[in-house]
């Protein structure tokens, strides 16, 4: 009777054994890329909500959410602040937003549609940015702000 392991016994389980931990490594590694992915889905959601509670609570600049941002300081500390019209509003939302999608998701950028013809108007707003191994995603959300 023979005790032991033999030398290709031991290299048997040394291939099965790297092979098990070299699958929980490429896991570890799909499970780290999905994380990543979502953290970025749900910020994207969060952006797009933000903005259109910014929408909803200023029904009177309407088409100005379709053009472009600037700082128009309107939401600045209390006593700061200028009074701005809806359209600064707008441009003012439109900076925050643009600043937030850009620092907070890779190549992060944004569009709005409006559509003002519509009873309430409809805004289609869309976050975009660009995930490795992804390439381009989108979040979108349509919404309706009664005036």
């Amino acid at each position: 009777m023979q005790s032991g392991l033999t030398l290709i016994e031991t290299l048997v389980a040394l291939v099965v054994l790297s092979v098990g931990l070299l699958g929980i490594a490429a896991l570890q590694v799909q499970g780290m890329g999905a994380g990543r992915s979502a953290h970025y889905r749900t910020h994207a959601a969060n952006l797009a909500a933000d903005m259109a509670e910014r929408i909803r609570s200023n029904p009177l600049g309407l088409d100005a959410y379709a053009g472009s941002g600037s700082d128009n300081r309107c939401a600045a500390a209390a006593g700061d602040g200028l009074d701005c019209t809806p359209a600064q509003m707008a441009a003012h939302d439109l900076f925050l937003w643009d600043r937030a999608i850009r620092s907070s998701l890779p190549e992060g950028d944004w569009d709005i549609q409006v559509d003002s013809g519509s009873v309430p108007p409809g805004y289609r707003l869309e976050v975009s940015w660009v995930e490795p191994r992804h390439g381009e995603l989108e979040y979108g959300l349509s919404i309706r702000a009664s005036q």
